[in-house]
């Protein structure tokens, strides 16, 4: 994989960022995450199913493909989430009292993944787990911005057109993948 074969991958439920971390990990070793969600994701396995949507960075974290798992927007927090986040080391910046500047500046090798669902509904209604007080557009730009890694990857999931409003999440979608394009293509240039 050279620098123009960097994945962006948009698309599906979350469970599609276990294989892809793995695969990257394999390549580059562990990877720092840096993770927009309004879930953490780690359950030890969901309703039976431990490759779920709300599992994978369980599976990424016990298999040992990330460093450091920085977790952004987090709004609902069960106590079994928390002992995982507490077993693991996971770095959850909570969404009550969000200061974009709570979040750290990542290493390299970066991972972005944005969970739409991380985003307020007002501003992304198009997905299937909304939870209001969500991160604004410009809160998670802001945080992004900050990031000056080398970025091995990223993705965009979790968009539901039948639930979206006037395709508002589609583009807000599209938004972010340009942002997170031109992210991968100024950051690596530099590193």
């Amino acid at each position: 994989m050279d620098a123009c074969g960097i994945p962006l991958s948009l698309g599906g439920d979350h469970a599609v960022t276990f294989p892809i971390v793995a695969a990257l990990a394999a390549r580059h070793g562990p990877l720092n995450i840096l993770h927009f969600d309004a879930h953490p994701d780690i359950y030890a396995d969901f309703e039976g199913n431990p490759r779920s949507h709300a599992s994978p960075f369980a599976r990424i974290l016990e298999a040992g493909h990330a460093t450091r798992l920085v977790q952004v927007g987090i709004s609902t927090l069960n106590t079994h989430c928390r002992e995982q986040a507490e077993r693991y080391n996971v770095e959850i910046i909570p969404m009550l009292n969000f200061q974009a500047a709570q979040v750290p500046v990542l290493e390299g090798p970066l991972y972005i993944s944005i969970d739409l669902d991380g985003i307020d509904p007002s501003e992304a209604p198009g997905v299937a787990h909304p939870e209001p007080g969500g991160l604004t557009i410009r809160e998670l730009l802001s945080v992004l911005a900050k990031q000056k890694a080398h970025i091995v990857g990223a993705d965009i999931v979790e968009l539901n057109p039948t639930r979206d409003v006037n395709d508002i999440t589609a583009i807000v979608a599209a938004k972010l993948v340009r942002e997170v394009a031109a992210h991968i293509h100024q950051n690596n240039d530099q590193s």
